[in-house]
């Protein structure tokens, strides 16, 4: 690195060192978020553009950030130009404070990645809730309260966890706000019923995503009659969402119309209604050959999303979601080259190796395949070497099956190769019932 920035002293530390190690910008970002997966942890959205900007001074990364890439890089902060707050320093008497078992990041803008969590700080929020329904077994004002934050957390880091073990873990927290309801009275028992149903359309959203359509309907049914019940048209429009989502998958295209049409009913006005136009609506439209009710829906919704309002999470709605689905509606109508260029939208705007930029690169996977086969399977593969099978979803592994099927009469190596990895890929759940 030295003799590098002898010879170019206008490298900085940070690029100098990557050079150093003979890597790209690409493949610096690839071993960065190797880190992150050995501590358990989702790779942040870094993309080329912005390393290039943290070399260049343009951007600052944050304290944990920086530490990572140092670990990355095998050197200390300081070698390159990454001095921290306090992480490493000689004249603190102590760590910084540690958030679920990592250092706590004080960037401020956390709108894309949300807050960190690790796999030891989820079933700690289950632990929390059982020891506050030992407080008190008849409910209480504190224990609703505890149920709201826990249904935030789940909903918040959603796609930082594989299916199964979310699954089991909302799973133990609904029995244990069940049993508090008997004995609570009515307000108290209203509002745990209330997030037992935002608890049962997160299962019910889990098991879609591990492919069990049938527990999937089961589950979003319950949220649904619970959002009527404790009136909380919210979660009565989203589990119709999610219903319609389902009905999709299996091709019933007129339950999949009626349930979008009755979310929307309950849907409050903007970005939920935007949600329901986009995610639940806009699939049955189009997969019936509606085209011109499907880009009405299409202008309606892009108004709303215009705003710029956006709500993180699973139960939230972004641009990236929104592009998402109205690629997929493009490709359904067989406007390969809108679809592209609408998936590329919706790549920009989600974190690198999310499961939103995995379903936007897929998509714009089948769009290319028709006219460009190998470059569609190249990115196909490029998903599997990123992606680890249990975080993969039902849904990534539907388009990958599209895929393959549509590359099957393919000569390219790329395709062939596609063909033997899907082949090969082990399913989410075991015969036996258990998370492989």
């Amino acid at each position: 690195m030295t003799i590098l920035r002898t010879a170019l002293p206008e490298l900085t530390a940070l690029e100098a060192w990557r050079l150093a190690l003979g890597w790209s910008r690409p493949q610096a970002i690839r071993e960065v978020a190797a880190v992150y997966r050995s501590d358990g942890l989702l790779p942040p959205g870094l993309t080329p553009a912005t390393l290039c900007r943290y070399e260049h001074g343009q951007e600052e990364p944050g304290d944990e950030y920086r530490l990572m890439i140092s670990r990355a890089y095998g050197a200390r902060p300081d070698q390159l130009a990454l001095e921290t707050r306090c992480l490493w320093c000689s004249t603190c008497a102590s760590p910084p404070p540690l958030h679920y078992g990592q250092f706590q990041r004080e960037e401020t803008n956390t709108s894309r990645r949300g807050s960190m969590t690790t796999a030891s700080g989820l079933p700690a929020i289950r632990e929390s809730v059982q020891w506050a329904v030992l407080e008190a077994p008849d409910g209480s004002l504190a224990l609703v309260a505890l149920a709201e934050a826990a249904v935030e957390h789940y909903a918040l880091n959603y796609s930082k966890h594989p299916p199964a073990v979310l699954l089991e873990e909302v799973r133990e927290t609904r029995n244990l706000l069940s049993t508090a309801v008997a004995g609570a009275d009515r307000e108290i028992a209203e509002g745990l019923r209330r997030q037992v149903g935002w608890l049962s359309a997160l299962l019910g959203n889990l098991a879609y995503h591990l492919g069990d359509r049938a527990g999937s309907r089961t589950h979003l049914t319950l949220a649904g009659a619970l959002g009527e019940s404790t009136h909380e048209p919210a979660l009565t429009a989203w589990a119709s969402g999610a219903l319609a989502m389902v009905a999709t998958a299996r091709e019933d295209w007129e339950h999949a119309r009626g349930h979008a049409e009755y979310g929307l009913q309950h849907a409050p006005e903007g970005l939920r209604r935007a949600q329901l136009l986009g995610w639940a609506l806009l699939p049955a439209l189009a997969a019936t050959g509606r085209t011109a009710e499907a880009d009405d829906v299409v202008y309606e919704s892009d108004e709303i999303m215009r705003t710029g309002v956006e709500l993180p999470g699973r139960f939230g709605y972004d641009r990236a979601e929104h592009r998402l689905h109205v690629a997929e509606a493009h490709l359904t109508l067989e406007r390969f080259d809108r679809a592209a260029a609408v998936a590329l939208e919706s790549i920009d705007a989600a974190p690198a190796e999310t499961p939103g930029w995995v379903a936007a690169t897929l998509v714009l996977a089948l769009a290319e395949a028709r006219d460009a086969p190998d470059q569609a399977a190249t990115r196909a593969l490029g998903v599997l070497d990123l992606i680890p099978p249990p975080r993969l979803r039902a849904t990534a592994r539907d388009r990958l099956t599209r895929l393959g099927r549509l590359l099957d009469a393919s000569a390219v190596s790329s395709a062939t190769e596609l063909t033997e990895r899907l082949r090969t890929l082990p399913a989410p759940i075991r015969a036996d019932g258990t998370a492989a």
